[in-house]
């Protein structure tokens, strides 16, 4: 009994699951960090293509079966007539607007990828986007509602 003493007991009841803000700020961070990881491995000359496994039903026998493939993962990230790096924070299928009428940022070359990728992560970690979330995630929502 001396051991527990030394630690501190309370009382508390665990959450039933993550507010939904949460869940798509986490969801947002995840994608960037593909992004990051997806721009490093270009600008060392490689190919960023994490697996994933899927599961494939057999048409002929009925039966389920989980396959390793690799996950293609788009650049949000294109070369502009400039020549300068525009990248596009994307939520699902949709831009995010990063301030009122603006969804692009411009990035002066490559190598100024990863360090923008990782400063709009901590902007989304800190909650400054969280506004623009709850639109986007409200109009793809009420893309799956039928009126009857």
């Amino acid at each position: 009994m001396s051991e527990l003493a030394n630690l501190k007991l309370v009382t508390t009841k665990r959450p039933s699951g993550m507010p939904t803000l949460v869940q798509r700020r986490n969801r947002l961070i995840a994608k960037i960090w593909e992004q990051v990881q997806l721009a490093k491995a270009q600008q060392d000359g490689k190919v960023f293509s994490p697996t994933i496994f899927r599961t494939i039903k057999n048409t002929e026998t009925g039966t389920r079966s989980t396959v390793e493939s690799s996950k293609r993962i788009r650049p949000w990230w294109w070369t502009a007539e400039n020549g300068k790096i525009c990248i596009t924070v994307k939520y699902g299928a949709k831009a995010v607007e990063l301030v009122k009428g603006k969804s692009t940022v411009e990035v002066g070359s490559l190598e100024e990828l990863v360090p923008t990728l990782e400063t709009l992560k901590a902007a989304v970690s800190a909650g400054e986007l969280d506004t623009q979330l709850e639109v986007i995630s409200k109009s793809l929502s009420a893309g799956f509602k039928h009126s009857s």
